[in-house]
Formats: C-alpha cells, sequence, structure tokens
C-alpha cells in the first residue's frame, strides 16, 4: 500500500469518529485531524512521501517501530507520544484503522470527562 492509500483509509476512518474535524491551520499541505479542539491526526507530504502521524501509546509506538519498517517516530512531533506512517509493504488497512482508532481514543482519554463525546475505554472496541 503506498502513502497516498494509507491517507485516504485514515481520512475516511474519521468521518465517522464523533466530534472529530479537519482543519487546515498550519498551511495547504497539513490536514489536521481533531476532536475537541485537540489533534489526534495529521496529514501532509514529507518530500515526495505522503505520510500519516498519530498519537500513540509510548510503549506502543516503540513496539510499532520494532515491528513495521514503515513506521517511524513522530515527523516534527514528540518523538516519545506520536508516530510516523508511510507507504510501504508493513502497513495493511486493518492496522491503519487500529492506530487511527487509537490515536483518537488516546485524545479523547485526556479530554475532561465532561468534554469527551466517547467513553475512550469502550468506543471502538470488540466486545
Amino acid at each position: 500500500m503506498d502513502g497516498q492509500e494509507l491517507q485516504k483509509i485514515a481520512g475516511d476512518c474519521t468521518v465517522e469518529l464523533p466530534g472529530a474535524d479537519l482543519e487546515h491551520r498550519l498551511g495547504p499541505d497539513w490536514d489536521l485531524y481533531k476532536v475537541r479542539g485537540k489533534v489526534f491526526m495529521l496529514m501532509t507530504d514529507m518530500p515526495g512521501r505522503p505520510v500519516v502521524i498519530l498519537k500513540a501509546d509510548p510503549d506502543d509506538a516503540v513496539a510499532l517501530r520494532g515491528r513495521h519498517a514503515d513506521i517511524t517516530p513522530g515527523y516534527h512531533m514528540n518523538k516519545r507520544h506520536w508516530i510516523t506512517l508511510e507507504g510501504g509493504g508493513t502497513i495493511d488497512e486493518k492496522l491503519m484503522k487500529e492506530l487511527v482508532m487509537d490515536s483518537y481514543r488516546l485524545v479523547v482519554g485526556g479530554l475532561p470527562k465532561s468534554e469527551q463525546p466517547v467513553d475512550p475505554h469502550t468506543y471502538g472496541r470488540r466486545v
């Protein structure tokens, strides 16, 4: 899957996320996806490469980077809490959707309970 496909899948995932909004505040080549004003996903083109940048649990981020050559520390973000996903052969659609959902839940979980559009502990999880 190439970077453009990753970006399309990631963008499509956000359509049904409660409270998710898209902004272009950093310029025309940056898409910021937010929930209640807090960023949970960014998309841009690094020189010649479309990428998706997601929030991740620090321990999960280390494990993901170890297992997937196409996952690196967050581009222009805190390298401990953010990951960058590029096109290649190690990320499939299922993983992309899971990582978008995980990023969304992490950010929602950091919001005051009264501002959380969903319960981050249960939303999107299969029973």
